[in-house]
């Protein structure tokens, strides 16, 4: 059987405000999923909560990793259990260079048990791994001595932010908006790294399972889904193909909101009370 992270009935706020309202969806190892919906749908808030940020708060349902459920673990113990999450807004750390926050997050997530003082991965070997995933994703060398998202670009975040998932390597990558903020070149290179990481062509040869959330369908032509979802009023509504997702970036989600209307009104209703309270 296929390691597996499934979503069952998940219900989640935020600062006591309910955003997803019974979310169900299944991974497995290997697969492809793409996540799209309007703004404000829940999709960040979906990635947040599996990945254990302490600001989303689990009300119902579990997440299940493998037959287990986390969902009283903290993002420490997800990471190292094989969870990985590219930020959409990835925050910067002043004073630690990104050479020295890889090698110590590498370290531990291919040494879940390993504790603090403990040895880290051997430098030849680690600086050997950098050297080749930054030059896959053209990096200039001189990033690795840069401080984490310190100064970056935003396309040298989203680019940071995919070495980081090559070098971690993780059984499952949640990848929020990857191609927002970046040009057409970027996009692709982006596209196909993803890609030749998930299908482990430039780690171990183990493959990941992927979901990405997105508004596009850029990101997706290397990447094309298994499964793509749309979420809509805190829920997933709908499942198909890469179709649905090249139908949903040409045509929006008018088709969408006619054929749920109880979780149209629901997106409604979260509209308001967002107005409202701004």
């Amino acid at each position: 059987m296929p390691e597996t992270l499934k979503i069952t009935d998940l219900h989640v706020a935020v600062e006591g405000k309910p955003i997803l309202r019974g979310v169900n969806l299944t991974i497995h190892r290997g697969e492809t999923h793409a996540l799209m919906g309007p703004n404000g749908s829940g999709k960040s808030t979906l990635g947040n909560a599996v990945m254990g940020h302490p600001g989303y708060e689990i009300t119902g349902g579990s997440i299940e990793l493998n037959g287990e459920n986390i969902v009283e673990w903290d993002a420490t113990q997800r990471s190292r259990a094989g969870i990985f999450m590219a930020f959409q807004r990835p925050m910067a750390i002043p004073g630690v260079k990104m050479a020295d926050f890889l090698r110590h997050a590498t370290t531990n997530v291919r040494n879940p048990d390993r504790k603090e003082g403990e040895e880290l991965i051997p430098m030849r070997q680690f600086r050997k791994e950098l050297t080749e995933q930054m030059e896959h994703l053209r990096m200039d060398k001189e990033f690795a001595r840069r401080y984490v998202n310190d100064g970056f670009s935003g396309g040298e975040m989203k680019r940071a932010e995919i070495l980081q998932m090559a070098m971690l390597r993780p059984k499952f990558a949640i990848l929020d908006e990857t191609d927002s903020g970046l040009d057409v070149d970027a996009v692709k290179l982006a596209s196909e790294s993803i890609a030749a990481i998930g299908q482990g062509t430039t780690g171990n040869g183990d493959q990941m399972g992927i979901l990405i959330i997105t508004h596009h369908d850029k990101l997706l032509e290397r990447n094309a889904p298994d499964f793509t979802h749309v979420m809509l009023g805190g829920k997933i509504v709908e499942t198909g193909g890469i179709e649905l997702a090249q139908e949903l970036y040409t045509e929006g989600y008018d088709r969408v909101r006619a054929a749920y209307p109880d979780a149209a009104a629901t997106e409604q209703a979260m509209t308001e009370k967002d107005a409202i309270a701004n």
